[in-house]
């Protein structure tokens, strides 16, 4: 009987570069072609120098060495895993042993071999007697500088080295199916909530009433559910939640469909309202688990690029209703059948989700998800509790004033994109709905591409901060009344571009500061504050678009141009959170624990030691302490 693959993570001071291992082992080689007989030292100890670095990217295999201080860990690629080899932490005087015990390996293979044949002449067992010897000298001491050399090298490695030092760690291909899933639900559930929005008067001549109220009740009714959401996921995990509001919002799209496809008439209203505040209960599960989602499943160098497409694709939802919702729902029948349409695609997403959707990898994709599992659940705090301790966690409110500003911005101006294209002389429908959806998949672009960027070089300050004066720039430049129409679009183009991707950069900084918080309990934070500020500076912003500067501009046929009071307040958001942000000065306590700490995984069990010896040996991992561990390559 064998225990199922665990994982543990082992200090980094133990690896040697893979050049000076091979530079070592072609020495011995060399060694062992003068001396004959010191080929035994030379193959063990080239077989020690390639165990210590011998992973690839796509597997490694571990070699037992004869003394008992080395023990590897091998992994082997399984599907769609990369390989990865661990090692458990050596110092220097283990080393040193372990080098001296082949040395004596070494001169007792020579010893042993320096008999020659009774035919030979005296003379020629003097004279070979003499070249074995002094074969044997020369290489021995030459083997001395060259352990010795490697015993310089090994004692000065950093222990904390570069994230790029690290063997790749383990991870699944089945990651960017959990991710796909997870986005392609938050674009449902976006396109449910604003599917009316650009075809009003339809709308309004099949029930009688504002579709704006329709985009209030889910607004609201999202806000309560994201009170809710952090106990759900705490208590039952992510797969059952996920399934389970992906269920929700299936049956709420068939509430407001009525039975698909059949029939020209929808339900009553309070049917169709019913069915909306089911999705909206729906939404919080796929609007504050990507954090953890990236954080469960995802490599260091990939979370920020995962958390930004889980966050932004619900704006992808925003652009498919303002397109198809604009082609399809234009009569009473067609809003039948457009209704229909996303009935079948959330039955289609549910039953992707119920057959695909995973708790939780195998093995942990990062040092530092390994060690929250192996601390476990260390309090019982509630959400409200969580919350109080996040915002009292220094560092924390910088990235939730940089989350609040970049939803604020981005809901006032889709809000008002209208508007603003009209007030520059686009009044084309069509032309208003494609610019829409522009902006909404401008957001999306622009987190996949600066958060591969955060991914890579950790600047999550200096990005933020590049993010916010260009978003400045642009708000500026979208604010005017009188620029050219092509200055307008590049604006709206450039808001979305810079302003998007603050969202999920500052998600994963939060995670960062408050490591090892709940990253769900985090983000339900944020969306809380976010969707809160925008539900007040929405009205706000409306009564201040009464007001209007004018300031001379070149540009304008007037000689003068002008900005009204909402630009004015988005403006000020802006700068007032730049300003706050730049007293941003906290550690990175996750990016810290994934640079000082290896991972190695598919550790193997055998059938007479119980689990508990597992944590025990991954504890003396992180302690530096050996342990004999029987291991065999995973599965």
């Amino acid at each position: 009987m064998r225990h199922r693959p665990s994982s543990r993570w082992s200090r980094r001071q133990s690896l040697l570069p893979r050049r000076q291992a091979s530079s070592l082992g072609l020495r011995l080689t060399l060694a062992a072609a003068v001396a004959a007989a010191f080929a035994a030292f030379g193959s063990t100890a080239f077989l020690v120098a390639h165990g210590w670095l011998g992973s690839t990217a796509s597997g490694a295999t571990g070699v037992e060495a004869p003394s008992q201080a080395l023990r590897l860990d091998s992994a082997r690629v399984q599907g769609g895993r990369r390989g990865t080899l661990g090692v458990q932490d050596h110092t220097v005087a283990q080393r040193a042993h372990l080098a001296d015990s082949l040395r004596s390996s070494g001169a007792n293979a020579v010893t042993a071999a320096s008999g020659t044949p009774a035919a030979v002449t005296h003379r020629s067992l003097r004279r070979t007697s003499f070249g074995l010897w002094a074969a044997t000298i020369g290489a021995r001491a030459w083997s001395r500088r060259a352990t010795s050399a490697m015993m310089r090298r090994a004692s000065s490695i950093d222990p904390i080295q570069p994230l790029g030092a690290c063997p790749p760690p383990i991870l699944y291909q089945q990651r960017w199916v959990q991710l796909a899933l997870l986005a392609t639900l938050a674009l449902l559930s976006d396109w449910v909530c604003f599917s009316v929005a650009a075809t009003p008067s339809t709308w309004v001549k099949v029930f009688g009433q504002d579709p704006a109220t329709l985009i209030d009740i889910f607004l609201f009714t999202n806000v309560g559910a994201c009170l809710l959401e952090p106990f759900i996921i705490k208590k039952f995990g992510l797969r059952i939640p996920i399934v389970g509001a992906a269920a929700l919002m299936a049956i709420g799209c068939l509430l407001r469909s009525g039975i698909p496809f059949v029939g020209d008439t929808l339900p009553s209203y309070d049917v169709v309202v019913a069915g909306t505040m089911m999705v909206a209960v729906a939404q919080p599960f796929f609007q504050c688990t990507p954090p953890l989602l990236s954080a469960t499943w995802f490599a260091a160098d990939e979370r920020s690029l995962a958390t930004a497409v889980a966050i932004n694709f619900n704006q992808v939802g925003i652009a498919t209703a303002f397109i198809f919702g604009g082609e399809l729902a234009r009569t009473p029948d067609g809003l039948k059948f457009y209704f229909s349409l996303m009935a079948l695609s959330a039955a289609v997403v549910l039953v992707a989700t119920a057959i695909g959707f995973r708790e939780k990898p195998p093995t942990p994709p990062s040092a530092s998800e390994a060690e929250k599992e192996l601390q476990g659940e260390e309090n019982d705090m509630n959400f409200p509790e969580q919350a109080v301790t996040l915002l009292q966690t220094p560092g924390f409110l910088q990235p939730l004033a940089a989350f609040v500003v970049s939803i604020a911005v981005t809901n006032v101006v889709g809000a008002f994109l209208e508007a603003k294209l009209e007030k520059v002389g686009i009044v084309d429908q069509t032309a208003i709905d494609f610019s829409g959806a522009g902006f909404e998949l401008a957001i999306v672009i622009g987190g996949i591409l600066i958060g591969s960027y955060v991914d890579r070089s950790k600047e999550y300050k200096t990005t933020t901060m590049a993010c916010l004066a260009g978003t400045f720039a642009a708000v500026s430049m979208l604010g005017l009344g009188h620029a050219p129409q092509a200055v307008i679009i590049i604006a709206l183009l450039l808001v979305g571009l810079v302003a998007g991707p603050v969202q999920p950069i500052n998600a994963e900084l939060a995670v960062e500061v408050t490591y090892p918080a709940d990253e769900n309990a985090i983000e339900a934070v944020q969306q809380l504050c976010g969707n809160l500020i925008s539900a007040l500076l929405v009205p706000l912003c409306e009564w201040a678009m009464r007001y209007e500067w004018s300031f001379p501009a070149p540009w304008a046929p007037a000689g003068t141009d002008s900005i009204t009071g909402d630009t004015a307040v988005l403006l000020a958001c802006i700068g007032g959170v730049s300003l706050f942000f730049l007293t941003f000065n906290a550690p990175l306590r996750r990016t810290e624990v994934d640079r000082e700490n290896c991972i190695a995984s598919d550790l193997m069990i055998d059938s007479g030691e119980e689990e508990g010896a597992f944590l025990a040996v991954a504890t003396a991992a992180v302690n530096g302490e050996p342990r004999e561990t029987e291991t065999t390559p995973g599965r």
